[in-house]
């Protein structure tokens, strides 16, 4: 193998190094990722995890949750004093309207202090669709939190642009090494003529 090809060889790997879109990558699995799974609640700080137990049991989700079933979201607390404080948790249907919150809600734990620092809210959802969660923290209620999350509903833009994103790196850097390994190849062929 000649240096030329082993140094293009060498500028074809970094090159797929440097334009492949790790941080996309690393965000499609919503595996906690900068501050996706942080809620903010006032002072307060809590790390949101999703679980589907049944299904994906080694993964964790925050935003998106790729099937419906039986589901855990957890809530762990980054404060310490926010044991001692009394927390409410309210999952409710994303309809656009929290006007009449007893019939949008699916799942409610009433307002106590949890002094383990986590919060596990175990639901099934039969039914694809989008949720909020409710967090509101303290005895009148002074800091509330508010997430939004997805049950069984992946999106096909997002999939479709993940593994373009994987895709179109390597494909390009497989045609650059192919152009130039078979460039290589016809000159001497030239030289003959």
């Amino acid at each position: 193998m000649s240096g030329h090809l082993l140094i293009r060889a060498w500028v074809c790997c970094v090159f797929l190094l440097v334009a492949a879109p790790f941080s996309a990558m690393a965000q499609h699995g919503h595996e906690l990722a900068a501050d996706t799974c942080v809620l903010h609640a006032g002072p307060y700080k809590m790390l949101f995890a999703s679980y589907l137990p049944d299904m994906y049991y080694e993964r964790k989700f925050c935003q998106e949750l790729p099937a419906v079933g039986n589901t855990v979201l957890v809530l762990d607390y980054v404060e310490q004093e926010l044991r001692s404080l009394p927390v409410e948790v309210r999952i409710i249907k994303d309809t656009g309207s929290e006007d009449n919150l007893e019939a949008i809600t699916i799942a409610h734990l009433p307002s106590k202090v949890y002094p383990t620092g986590s919060i596990d809210v175990k639901y099934n959802f039969d039914t694809p669709g989008k949720f909020v969660g409710l967090v509101s923290i303290g005895q009148s209620r002074e800091h509330v939190a508010r997430f939004s999350f997805s049950v069984g509903e992946q999106g096909i833009i997002s999939h479709l642009s993940h593994n373009l994103m994987l895709i179109v790196p390597v494909f390009v850097g497989i045609a650059v090494a192919v152009f130039y390994v078979f460039r290589d190849r016809r000159k001497p062929s030239q030289v003959r003529v």
